[in-house]
């Protein structure tokens, strides 16, 4: 009787499976922004379709010659690519008085010359490379191309470096080559929870309107991490906070986070990861954050594996040079050690993926200005993409639902999604939507969508 009264029971009662999804209150606020999908910000439901990562491919070996990617920073300046590297000339310790800072240029981010700057004399010559030669500061020495409105020509570029030692001290340069410091004292000091020995990267944040630094520390006195501190004016600093994106059991050295070049509020990072029990083996992993929030972990797996070549297992032996920058009209680029390049996508590190079965991505939400809808994008001969606007509420808008959409079939950076012409002008349509929720529900067949951008 009881087992029958149960049966009764679930049947009469919905099944929590069969309901609709309840609407959510969320609404993303986009503007014109560029959307890359590497993460669950835009996204509000997935059905039969995921989020993938994107393996960097290695690209032919460059012919020029370069010094070695030891904590490298590449910077792209205008039309020239800017290299500096650590040279450590045989060190023993961090910081040792050998150490150099090298640099090298380029037009294309292939073919690298190393100007005979004739700044330091190294081995009794003047002929060479080298920008810096000032202990400790040349064992971590990380510049950048300094993006505030207004900085002064004569600090267009700016770096941190240090070990335990000194703390972190700034310096600034006009042209990139010649340096000096912006002050003797360290602007960031050092104290026992903190591991300046690695390479420590800041950046002016656009979409902060902020100096950020990200610098090693020990997480519960064990695991390699991360602090941040932020600045308004590169000299004074705040007090650090620990941001903890390790899984249990990870060490993460140098986290190299910076804006990406096309969607600067989005900061991307390439940690390497240290694995102590497996022959001290490293490989390198992806992550982001959005301005001071934490970082997003939504790939576990490797970005970039140590590979077929055997050196590439060896003692800490993979490490990315900072910045990801375009190299192409269709391609960026990563440097790693000890001197190679690998390819993506412009946008390219993660999509929102779909099979030969036709699955949906809905969007929370957004609010955005412009006139156009930009998707980058991939298919197959056989796959698509279309997209539907609704509103905040799930419903269709007319003239704009998945019928009137005319699929995708190719392959872009940039594709303007129309609607069927016969229906009322897609552009004014979209301008009179802007301000208002809208969400989107892109149907993917054999397919990948990287990136969004109303404009």
């Amino acid at each position: 009787m009881r087992r029958l009264i149960l049966l009764l029971v679930l049947l009469a009662t919905p099944a929590l499976a069969t309901q609709p999804p309840q609407p959510t209150t969320v609404v993303r606020d986009i503007g014109s922004r560029r959307e890359l999908f590497v993460d669950r910000f835009l996204i509000d439901r997935l059905d039969n379709v995921s989020l993938k990562l994107h393996e960097p491919q290695l690209a032919p070996p460059m012919t020029e010659p370069a010094d070695a990617l030891e904590y490298g920073t590449v910077i792209k300046d205008g039309d020239l690519f800017r290299l500096y590297t650590r040279d450590g000339r045989g060190a023993k310790f961090d910081g040792d008085a050998v150490e150099v800072t090298r640099y090298c240029e380029s037009r294309d981010g292939i073919h690298w010359t190393k100007p005979k700057l004739g700044l330091h004399e190294i081995d009794g010559s003047r002929e060479n490379n080298v920008i810096l030669h000032e202990p400790p500061f040349c064992h971590n020495f990380a510049p950048f191309l300094d993006a505030r409105p207004g900085v002064p020509s004569d600090a267009r570029f700016k770096a941190l470096a240090g070990t335990v030692k000194s703390g972190l001290v700034a310096f600034v340069s006009g042209d990139g080559i010649r340096w000096r410091k912006l002050r003797l004292e360290p602007v960031i000091t050092y104290t026992k929870e903190y591991a300046f020995d690695s390479q420590n990267v800041a950046f002016w944040s656009e979409s902060e309107g902020q100096y950020v630094c990200y610098f090693r520390h020990f997480l519960d006195k064990q695991l390699r991490s991360v602090c941040r501190t932020t600045s308004p004016d590169f000299t004074q600093w705040t007090e650090p906070v620990a941001l903890r994106p390790n899984f249990p059991g990870e060490h993460l050295y140098t986290t190299l986070t910076q804006p990406y070049f096309r969607a600067p509020h989005i900061y991307i990072a390439t940690p390497t990861r240290f694995h102590p029990s497996r022959g001290e083996s490293t490989d390198i992993l992806f992550m982001t954050a959005r301005g001071d929030g934490p970082y997003d972990r939504t790939f576990r797996e490797a970005f970039i594996r140590p590979g077929l070549d055997p050196a590439r297992w060896g003692n800490r032996s993979n490490y990315v040079a900072w910045n990801v920058v375009p190299t192409g009209p269709t391609e960026m680029s990563i440097y790693a050690s000890p001197f190679r390049r690998f390819t993506l996508r412009l946008d390219g590190f993660a999509s929102v993926h779909a099979g030969a079965d036709a699955g949906e991505l809905i969007t929370h939400p957004l609010r955005f200005t412009g006139k156009e809808l930009v998707i980058n994008g991939s298919t197959s001969a056989g796959g698509s993409v279309r997209i539907e606007l609704q509103n905040a509420e799930g419903q269709p808008i007319p003239g704009f639902t998945l019928a009137d959409s005319m699929p995708f079939v190719g392959d872009a950076i940039e594709h303007s999604v129309a609607w069927r012409p016969e229906k009322a002008d897609p552009t004014k349509d979209l301008a009179i939507l802007a301000g208002q929720p809208v969400r989107l529900r892109c149907e993917l067949v054999d397919a990948e969508l990287y990136a969004i951008q109303f404009r």
